[in-house]
């Protein structure tokens, strides 16, 4: 049996995904919580227990630390251990970074159950899958210059909303979100929030 755990803050998701991988015969879901840190507190557990290394299915954004986040904390723990980050954000750049830490995963939220327990199955004997839309993707857009958080409340700001408001969505204060709002406006070479998301879309980067 290939053990998994999942961390995903949408319940929902979370609990179909859990339902349909736990049909399978050789997929076992020791556990699905909401967050990367409690993902990471039973990660450690495990590791403490000398059992097997399980297969870590995360959802890239989370509030706290993200899918991406976590997965670097969970191979400091566990080189090599199997981790596959679903989404419904496939942005390049959040691809290239989830490849550059060691995820060897990477689907769209879209995807189907059968394609993510197959998934699953190859992360865990050591292969690497990628969506291929997400990945021609990837390969035709340059390297961005926003970290994975400056792009978050980017892309929360192509309709406008304030900045309280992309503050409540990118579960972020108001103050951290002004930050990194005015750090990719420096970056992008803009004077404001909109622009810097228009141009960063027209980049590729969000």
């Amino acid at each position: 049996m290939i053990p998994i755990l999942m961390a995903d803050d949408e319940t929902l998701i979370r609990s179909a995904l859990a339902t349909m991988l736990s049909l399978e015969d050789d997929l076992d879901v020791v556990a699905d919580v909401g967050t990367g840190e409690e993902l990471l507190a039973l990660w450690k557990q495990r590791v403490d227990a000398g059992a097997p290394v399980a297969v870590a299915v995360l959802d890239l954004q989370m509030p706290g630390i993200d899918g991406v986040e976590t997965a670097v904390k969970i191979l400091e723990l566990s080189p090599g251990a199997g981790i596959l980050l679903v989404t419904s954000h496939g942005r390049p750049g959040y691809l290239k970074r989830a490849l550059a830490s060691g995820v060897r995963g990477f689907l769209p939220k879209t995807a189907s159950s059968t394609t993510l327990a197959t998934v699953i199955r190859t992360v865990h004997g050591g292969g690497r899958y990628v969506d291929p839309e997400l990945a021609a993707e990837a390969i035709s857009t340059g390297d961005s210059a926003l970290t994975a958080r400056e792009a978050d409340v980017l892309e929360f700001a192509l309709d406008g909303a304030s900045v309280d408001e992309i503050a409540a969505r990118a579960h972020l204060s108001p103050g951290t979100t002004r930050n990194y709002l005015s750090a990719a406006m420096s970056k992008l070479g803009v004077g404001n929030r909109y622009e810097a998301a228009v141009k960063a879309r027209e980049l590729g980067w969000i």
